[in-house]
């Protein structure tokens, strides 16, 4: 398929990628794989100004989205467009996932890690898990949508997925040399970046990705969880 993409990112607000896995992406873009975003709300309420309305948040939160794809060479943004803190695990959602899994056919899936615990935003938690069982068995199995089968859309088993955010870190990505783009990806989100409220945000980040990478042969990193599927 002409379409077919090496990595898939699933996640469930703008910005949720460039805090998360974006110097990971910079370097695999720089290695010749083709990235697709998969963006399931548009945040319409990460705010905390009261004159902005939703309909123009959203405006404003995919155009910085689609500054920090373009900054690491992301192939293409897709956004679901469904409510921000409205994400829930039904059938409908889960196989529209499905869908998009079967239609672009990543070998890498990754998103927000479901069993963070205690304080973990509700959306990161439904589409961490959503995104898990669309991967695994619903996108490679035969029989789970027959009518699936009829438009063409055929089983793909995913080779691995990685959650950010996680806590049973597994997996350290070394973003050394593709630290300034995660950061000039994440300073296209400000409309966020200034609710932070951080002085300096290239040395807030560079120590989070230092910590990161303690015990490592390398300077800088981002942590995921990663399963090999069976």
């Amino acid at each position: 398929m002409s379409n077919t993409m090496d990595v898939m990112v699933v996640s469930a607000h703008p910005d949720d990628s460039e805090f998360g896995m974006a110097g990971t992406i910079a370097r695999w873009v720089k290695e010749n794989q083709k990235v697709i975003y998969v963006v399931c709300t548009s945040g319409d309420k990460g705010t905390s100004d009261r004159n902005i309305t939703p309909e123009q948040l959203t405006a404003l939160r995919e155009k910085e989205q689609q500054a920090a794809a373009e900054a690491l060479g992301v192939y293409e943004v897709l956004f679901l467009r469904h409510r921000d803190q409205e994400l829930e695990d039904t059938p409908e959602f889960r196989k529209q996932i499905v869908s998009l899994i079967r239609t672009y056919r990543p070998r890498i899936v990754m998103t927000s890690d479901p069993y963070r615990r205690y304080v973990w935003h509700r959306d990161h938690r439904i589409i961490g898990q959503v995104v898990m069982d669309a991967v695994f068995p619903y996108a490679r199995d035969y029989l789970a949508y027959p009518d699936f089968i009829k438009k063409g859309l055929e089983p793909h088993q995913v080779k691995e997925i990685y959650f950010w955010g996680a806590e049973d870190i597994n997996y350290r990505s070394d973003i050394t040399e593709s630290f300034d783009l995660k950061l000039a990806a994440l300073r296209c989100h400000k409309s966020q970046i200034d609710q932070l409220k951080v002085a300096d945000i290239e040395e807030w980040l560079r120590e989070r990705c230092r910590l990161m990478a303690e015990g490592e042969d390398f300077e800088l990193a981002e942590g995921f969880h990663r399963e090999v599927l069976p």
